[in-house]
């Protein structure tokens, strides 16, 4: 019996020990780090652990993913500085003018940035290794610095990858590039659950996940940010220093300690044999990355990039012949953020001082940037500004002069009552980086679109002034009370903004007729513009507290309504004019699956589901073939590859469904399959011979690439006309500026309508060749084509780019809704 007890003790005893011991990541798993591809919700588990079994460690939750999967961080430091916590990060913020005080920190802070691509699997294994290789073999390097780990940025797509390639996998694994495992299906792990890249999505924070990270990120404000990612599996490994061209605000100090890091990172690569690469590919100019977003925050950003993305599962063949490895590249990865801590902690005092000086904004040319514009739109910007905390006010100066971003020129502007965003502030250098009118270029070969600037997309007339422009601080508020007036004939809404358009679709689905007019109109003593929206007691008789649910809509969406005793216009036309056309509660489809970019799609998707809140049906290329489009009133072509997919029985499918009066809106490259066939009156711009380069293989080898620029159009912002007369304008002037993300070019629809275009091609930020630039001479940027009763809408342009191109939404509502309106639902 005393044997029994003393067995049972001495099991006890060691089950106890065991459960009360930090665990390493395999020892916690079950498996070697690399053998096996990591559920998010074990990684999760695993962090937890950690946190319950080291006083080095805290680890926090800072939102939910679209699938309601949690995004995490761990805070690693000594055990003193966690204790200390709040005032290490705090005295950081003290040290860049953020918070009030003054501090001279000894701390250097870290973030680790892991998995924004879902299949770029590799780094959240290496995460877990991280930070037990912290806790463990490097506490030294804590006593100085924090590290924070964020150990996935994106777990939808994590799982959406880890789940595919799990089920579908070989044992033993199959290193043939062929394999099924080796192949993944559309739309790939790597964007989140509204398709989204995440790594361009830091500036615009569009995405629930991005907008959580940079509340937490804005109490941080790191030293030093490490975006882990993955490229092809023929490159090995690439780290800092970045390659050109870098933003001008970059400072030499921030350029220097790239390379005295990537010189660390070598070290230890050298020592193993391992391969890598600096100073190619990944530059550091488009603000919405990983590596640049935090440099224009002061840190020391930086992209790494592991040999494997989601073809290279647990292990692949090369096209060299080796074998990459999960195990290999997880360890690749551990090591780099293990050198970057390592080195951070050996000049805390270096960073700490340069980070200060880096929100000093004294030598930046534009010191104000002041805004006019509709209010909704002026509300959209500063709700992004309020997402970064950057600071602004509102003018009571008259006339404010400067550079005129519309006239791309000298000019002045009515400053009473402007937004006025200014540069001295801490985030000064970002306010440039965002608002500048063109973005400096040492090297045209960017990996990115070379043009972003605010006022353009969000569609506000806008001055650079270099003076100090004194403004409130007070944000403008919005109060609407509408109330019921039962006995008139109805309400008008005007039409401006894409909150107009979600005041229009959320009456829609409560089932209000709403009609919108063709032709300006007054009525009582206001003037309301092409596009306003008309709701009539006569339309909605039938539908019962009619009047009560237009007014609680209209004040939920904070729109203002004005009723009016009668139909009768002053000037223009009467409610029951032929020109005021009722608005069909659309049926929409919009395509998806292989043939489609899963990006474009993911616009469409998040745009009316997230902003216009409006139904629509996806519909797989898999069986589009077989559908009946009778049902759908509307057919949504993203930007994608069509020619070997649409063949001549579906376009001519689609030519008879559009010719009934369905309505075809293609996107960006999906509108290159309609160009040149017949019965579409859409053909392709081409050079002609006397333009093209007749000495292009005199070119020398090393030559060709920067030689090829000449063509290429790098997300470029041009100045189109536009015709306001047509529905799908309405809500617009004469003037558009688009975002050009390519030289494809169309001639003006002969006999269609021409809805934007540009004459003679004007460039008014970034990168553009001159034979490109030659190529958009007389060139269509939106138009409609009408076929029998229904129409195809060319958008040669993505309006939805990012979901950040605010001003083109609308064109896209009014394409929907008010083009060729003839085809109304009963």
């Amino acid at each position: 019996m005393k044997k029994i007890i003393f067995t049972f003790f001495v099991v006890t005893t060691c089950l106890t020990y065991s459960q009360n011991k930090l665990q390493s990541p395999a020892e916690f798993l079950g498996y070697e780090i690399g053998d096996q591809f990591t559920r998010h919700a074990e990684v999760i588990n695993y962090f937890n652990h950690v946190a319950d079994h080291s006083k080095m460690v805290t680890y926090h939750t800072y939102g939910k993913t679209n699938e309601r999967r949690p995004l995490t961080y761990a805070i690693i430091s000594s055990e003193e500085n966690i204790n200390n916590i709040e005032n290490i990060r705090l005295d950081n913020l003290r040290n860049a003018g953020i918070a009030e005080g003054t501090a001279s920190p000894q701390t250097a802070i870290v973030w680790l940035s892991y998995n924004v691509h879902g299949n770029e699997a590799s780094s959240t294994e290496a995460a877990m290794q991280t930070i037990y290789e912290l806790i463990t073999k490097k506490t030294s390097w804590l006593q100085n610095t924090v590290v924070i780990i964020d150990p996935c940025i994106n777990p939808d797509g994590r799982d959406r990858y880890a789940n595919w390639y799990n089920q579908v996998k070989a044992t033993p694994y199959n290193v043939d590039q062929l394999a099924t495992e080796h192949n993944e299906p559309w739309p790939g792990g790597r964007p989140n659950h509204y398709l989204f890249d995440l790594n361009r999505d830091w500036a615009w924070a569009t995405q629930v996940e991005s907008q959580q990270r940079l509340k937490v990120y804005n109490t941080w404000m790191p030293h030093v940010h490490v975006d882990f990612h993955e490229q092809g599996i023929n490159e090995p490994y690439y780290f800092a220093p970045a390659a050109e061209p870098f933003h001008e605000i970059i400072t030499p100090w921030q350029r220097d300690f790239q390379t005295q890091i990537g010189k660390n990172h070598a070290r230890y690569f050298d020592a193993e044999g391992w391969l890598f690469y600096t100073r190619e590919r990944f530059d550091l100019l488009y603000p919405s990355y990983g590596d640049t977003y935090p440099t224009f925050m002061g840190a020391i950003g930086m992209t790494y990039e592991q040999a494997g993305h989601g073809r290279a599962g647990l292990g692949i063949q090369t096209d060299e012949g080796y074998i990459l490895t999960l195990k290999d590249r997880a360890l690749h990865h551990t090591t780099t953020g293990l050198s970057t801590v390592e080195i951070a902690s050996k000049n805390v005092e270096k960073l700490t001082t340069e980070f200060k000086k880096f929100f000093e904004n004294s030598n930046l040319k534009y010191k104000s940037y002041v805004l006019t514009g509709k209010a909704d739109k002026i509300n959209a910007l500063t709700n992004l500004l309020d997402k970064h905390e950057i600071k602004y006010g509102f003018s009571n100066t008259a006339k404010i002069s400067g550079f005129n971003f519309k006239e791309n020129k000298a000019g002045n502007i009515n400053g009473n009552g402007a937004l006025v965003v200014s540069v001295n502030q801490p985030k000064g250098k970002m306010v440039k980086v965002l608002f500048e009118p063109d973005a400096k270029l040492s090297n045209p070969l960017t990996y990115d679109i070379t043009a972003w600037s605010i006022p353009h997309a969000y569609g506000l007339d806008a001055i650079a002034s270099t003076s100090l422009i004194a403004a409130n601080g007070n944000k403008k508020t919005t109060t609407i009370n509408n109330t019921v007036s039962s006995s008139g004939a109805g309400y008008i809404s005007k039409w401006n903004s894409i909150e107009d358009a979600s005041f229009m679709a959320d009456l829609l689905q409560h089932n209000i007729r709403v009609r919108f007019s063709e032709k300006d109109f007054t009525n009582g003593t206001e003037s309301f513009k092409k596009g306003s929206l008309i709701i009539t007691k006569s339309d909605n008789r039938k539908t019962k507290n009619y009047d009560q649910i237009v007014v609680d809509i209209a004040n939920k969406h904070y729109r203002k309504l004005y009723t009016t005793p009668t139909s009768f216009s002053g000037n223009g036309v009467d409610f029951g004019s032929p020109e005021v056309k009722l608005i069909n509660n659309q049926k929409i489809a919009v395509l998806k699956g292989d043939y489609t970019s899963s990006l474009s799609y993911g616009e469409i998707w998040h745009f009316f589901e997230q902003q216009l809140k409006f139904p629509i049906t996806s519909i797989d290329t898999k069986y589009f073939k077989r559908i009946d489009l009778s049902k759908y009133d509307v057919l949504i072509m993203p930007n994608g590859y069509y020619n070997g997919y649409l063949d001549k029985t579906t376009l001519d499918k689609i030519k008879k469904w559009v010719r009934s009066g369905g309505k075809v809106i293609a996107i960006a490259n999906a509108v290159s399959v309609f160009a040149d066939k017949e019965g579409f009156d859409l053909k392709k711009n081409e050079a002609s011979e006397k333009d093209k380069d007749s000495i292009g293989n005199l070119i020398p080898y090393d030559q060709r690439e920067r030689k090829s620029v000449k063509d290429f159009i790098t997300g470029s912002i041009f100045k189109t006309k536009v015709d306001p007369s047509h529905p799908m304008a309405f809500g617009y002037d004469d003037t558009y500026f688009s975002l050009k993300l390519g030289s494809n070019s169309y001639k003006f629809l002969k006999d269609g309508y021409n809805i934007a275009y540009i004459e003679q091609p004007q460039s008014v930020s970034g990168f553009a060749g001159k034979d490109a630039l030659k190529n958009l001479n007389n060139s269509l940027v939106f138009g409609e084509s009408q076929i029998g009763s229904g129409s195809i809408i060319y958008m040669v342009d993505n309006p939805l780019f990012r979901s950040f191109w605010e001003n083109g939404k609308l064109f896209f509502v009014n394409a929907i809704f008010f083009a060729n309106n003839n085809k109304f639902r009963i």
